[in-house]
């Protein structure tokens, strides 16, 4: 953010003293800010705490309704919203004073009279430190991402849609509220990959998982399971609702070919469904299991194809075997 742009730098001038709102509100404006001004503490508070509030604050000290350190200390127990840089002005000059003020939450303390060039060198200080904020919060916020979704199709990775097949399981024991799984596996995919190279098939498998997510609903969770094979979950949906999804599922993946370096490619997938209900769900390994075990048979009568399990068939878990 850089000083005069008006569109991205908003000050919030609180100050019940009218020619002081005024002088600080005409050099704000010719400096290039956006700005609101109040001339009572609550009415600061009201816009700091709303929505879309502005990002640097200056504050005069004594004001009525709530004085300026109010409104610092109400303003940081706020955890949950972006920060605000704020500059408390005051005629009190004493340490113990500037001590209060920066104990309070105020980031930056100015006495008056004001010095013009002052002042706006405090703001530019806090525009560089709102920028860095929100640089290290982007820098976060990408490292989150990175950790919970798979690389290659932007999804949720296994550890997260796992994640998600655990807190339905715990709604469940607390509600009785079901939830169901698909697994879904591309057909044949590794003769894509010995066929066309291993950079068609990750067109492919992006390709699938962004037409799988185009038939959920926002609330599902579609992650990557691993290899060729993708799990959904699906809260509050029955057997026969999941089957539903699975198969409108399966019907967008083969609706078209996937273009790729090799040329347009059909593919398919065969999904494997399971539903849980009632207060004593089975174990997330079981119903996984069940679900692992419809998509056999899905694979077994032809692929291209959805098979629903029955909770009653939940066996001892077996090792894994490729599938393709």
């Amino acid at each position: 953010m850089t000083e005069g742009n008006s569109n991205s730098t908003r000050v919030l001038v609180a100050d019940d003293d009218p020619v002081a709102r005024s002088m600080l509100q005409t050099l704000l404006i010719k400096w290039g800010y956006d700005v609101v001004s109040v001339s009572d503490g609550l009415a600061a508070l009201r816009i700091l705490e709303g929505p879309d509030a502005p990002e640097l604050a200056v504050l005069d000290w004594m004001m009525p309704g709530a004085e300026g350190p109010e409104i610092c200390e109400r303003i940081r127990a706020i955890s949950d919203r972006p920060y605000v840089y704020i500059l408390l002005v005051t005629s009190r000059s004493r340490r113990t004073d500037m001590a209060n003020g920066f104990e309070s939450g105020a980031d930056d303390y100015l006495t008056k009279p004001l010095d013009a060039d002052e002042l706006r060198a405090r703001l530019r200080v806090g525009l560089r430190i709102l920028d860095l904020q929100r640089s290290l919060i982007a820098a976060r916020e990408e490292l989150r991402f990175k950790a919970t979704h798979d690389a290659l199709t932007g999804i949720a990775n296994r550890a997260t849609v796992l994640e998600a097949v655990n807190r339905e399981r715990s709604r469940q024991v607390r509600e009785g509220s079901p939830f169901g799984v698909v697994l879904i596996d591309v057909d044949h995919f590794k003769r894509v990959n010995d066929g066309c190279g291993h950079l068609a098939g990750d067109v492919v498998l992006k390709t699938v998982a962004e037409r799988i997510a185009g038939c959920v609903r926002p609330y599902d969770t579609v992650g990557r399971y691993g290899g060729e094979e993708f799990l959904v979950v699906a809260p509050l949906s029955d057997a026969p609702g999941t089957l539903s999804l699975a198969e409108r599922i399966r019907k967008r993946i083969e609706s078209a070919a996937i273009d790729t370096t090799c040329g347009p490619i059909s593919i398919t997938v065969s999904c494997g469904v399971a539903a849980s209900k009632g207060h004593e769900p089975p174990e997330i390994h079981a119903l996984l299991y069940l679900a692992d075990q419809a998509l056999y048979c899905a694979k077994d009568r032809g692929r291209n194809r959805c098979e629903l399990g029955s909770i009653e068939q939940v066996l001892p878990p077996a090792a894994p075997v490729g599938r393709g």
